[in-house]
C-alpha cells in the first residue's frame, strides 16, 4: 500500500516521558473595567487552559514548578503576587501548588524594577532626542538583561525529568534551555481574544473621528445659539 503524502504522525507520548518539560501558558490579562464580552472569553479561556494542563499531566506527568511571569517572589509569598496580579491565572497557580508543586520567583527583583524604571522614562515622553536614545537603549540592555535571568532562574530550579508550567506573554524573548522541552497551550478562546482584541483595535479609530465629527457639530450648534 503506497504511503500516505502529507500525512504526519504525531510522536508517542513516550517519546516526552523523560527530560525537562515546560508548559507555556500565553498570559491574557483581565480587568474589572474591561467589557463583558471580553471578560467572558477570558474566564473560558482560562477554563479551557486548566483542562489542557490537565490533560497533559493526565499523559507527561504532575507539574513541580511554577512561574510566572511579573514575580519575583516564591511560595506564598509569590502566590499572593499572582492573586493580586491575575485571578484567572492564579486559580491555575492555586490548583498546582495544592498538587504539591513549588511557585518559584522568576523574576530578578533588581533587574525587573531596573527594566520596568526605564520603561516608565520612555514613557514620559522625552522633548531631547539624544536624551531619549540614551534612555532605549538602557531600556533594550535591561530587557536583555531580564530575559537572561529568567532563563537563568528556570534552568537553575527545574530539575531533571521535572515539569513545570510558566505563564507568560507571547511577545516574550526569552530563550530557555536548550535541553527543556516547551509544550504552547493554545485554547480556543485564546483566537477569539486576539480576533477580539484587533478588532477592537480596528474599530477605535472609527469611534474616535465620530466622537470628534459629533463634539465638532455640538459645538457649532452653540455657537449659532449665541
Amino acid at each position: 500500500m503506497a504511503e500516505e503524502l502529507g500525512k504526519i504522525e504525531k510522536p508517542p507520548v513516550e517519546n516526552f516521558r523523560t527530560g525537562r518539560k515546560l508548559y507555556f501558558i500565553p498570559l491574557i490579562f483581565q480587568l474589572e473595567e474591561s467589557p463583558e464580552e471580553y471578560l467572558e472569553k477570558c474566564n473560558r479561556y482560562w477554563e479551557q487552559v486548566e483542562r489542557q494542563i490537565l490533560e497533559l499531566e493526565s499523559k507527561l506527568g504532575v507539574v513541580k514548578r511554577v512561574y510566572h511571569e511579573l514575580v519575583a517572589a516564591s511560595g506564598k509569598e509569590g502566590s499572593r503576587t499572582v492573586e493580586e496580579l491575575n485571578k484567572g491565572s492564579h486559580k491555575i497557580v492555586k490548583l498546582c501548588l495544592e498538587k504539591d508543586a513549588r511557585l518559584e520567583a522568576v523574576e530578578d527583583a533588581d533587574v525587573f524594577t531596573e527594566f520596568m524604571d526605564w520603561n516608565r522614562c520612555l514613557l514620559v515622553g522625552l522633548q531631547n532626542p539624544g536624551v531619549a536614545a540614551k534612555v532605549y537603549e538602557s531600556y533594550v540592555d535591561a530587557g536583555k538583561k531580564r530575559n537572561e535571568s529568567i532563563a537563568r532562574r528556570i534552568d537553575e530550579t527545574l530539575q531533571s525529568d521535572e515539569i513545570g508550567i510558566i505563564f507568560m506573554r507571547e511577545n516574550h524573548q526569552v530563550q530557555f534551555p536548550s535541553d527543556i522541552q516547551v509544550f504552547y497551550v493554545a485554547p480556543p478562546a485564546l483566537d477569539e481574544i486576539k480576533r477580539w482584541s484587533r478588532e477592537r483595535e480596528r474599530q477605535q479609530p472609527q469611534e474616535e473621528a465620530k466622537e470628534a465629527k459629533d463634539e465638532k457639530k455640538t459645538r457649532s450648534k452653540k455657537k449659532t445659539k449665541e
